[in-house]
């Protein structure tokens, strides 16, 4: 028989600060952070602003942890658990992997909302570039070399500059996956760019890898 009682529920106060965390990622990404005020988020919930005061001391202190959130997202967790010794081995299969998740993200609710607040706050919010700079960009660009780099010291590959190879393999996927919003946001069909991102990573491998020799005997 199990014991219900030591699991424990979320309480009322924890449910609130989360619906207050939602609410507002969906005015910043919608309206932008500067237009959004706290009334509009008590408002959007049906509280009271002393209520919302209770949870996070400004606004400043809600966009700080939905900040907090983007470190924790696929995107950044690309290589999380992964062991780049036997990762790289993949081939093909890794890049395709990394790829399917930038393409998944972009039609997952949440992500899609931070990504919109990402952007649009970057240029006004230091916290916000360091870690775009930090996690999306120097984390990942970092791990992805150091795969190519053993994938050309094992003959998958052509040799080359592994930075520069992960940075062209990065940049499209980034590109496509603003494309998916943009339409999105205009409620556009995005049929014409989601194969986009499979068709980059066949591009990239057949342009990088060593075509295997056959031999006679």
């Amino acid at each position: 028989m199990h014991d219900e009682s030591a699991i424990p529920l979320p309480s009322k106060g924890s449910k609130t600060k989360d619906k207050i965390l939602k609410t507002s990622l969906k005015l910043f990404s919608s309206k932008g952070y500067t237009a959004t005020t706290v009334r509009d988020i008590s408002g959007a919930m049906g509280i009271k602003q002393s209520a919302l005061y209770n949870h996070f001391r400004s606004k400043d202190a809600i966009l700080e942890t939905l900040i907090s959130d983007l470190t924790s997202s696929a995107i950044v967790t690309i290589f999380a658990d992964k062991e780049s010794q036997e990762l790289y081995k993949q081939g093909k299969s890794v890049l395709m992997s990394i790829a399917t998740i930038f393409k998944l993200l972009s039609f997952d609710g949440q992500n899609e909302a931070l990504f919109r607040l990402l952007m649009q706050e970057i240029y006004r919010n230091e916290r916000i570039r360091e870690i775009y700079n930090e996690y999306f960009y120097q984390e990942n660009v970092k791990k992805l070399s150091g795969l190519f780099f053993m994938m050309m010291q094992n003959d998958m590959i052509k040799s080359s500059d592994p930075l520069l190879l992960a940075n062209e393999f990065y940049s499209p996927l980034f590109f496509y996956q603003m494309q998916v919003s943009l339409l999105k946001l205009d409620k556009k069909s995005t049929s014409s760019v989601v194969s986009l991102f499979e068709k980059h990573v066949d591009y990239f491998w057949d342009t990088i890898k060593i075509e295997k020799q056959a031999t006679l005997f």
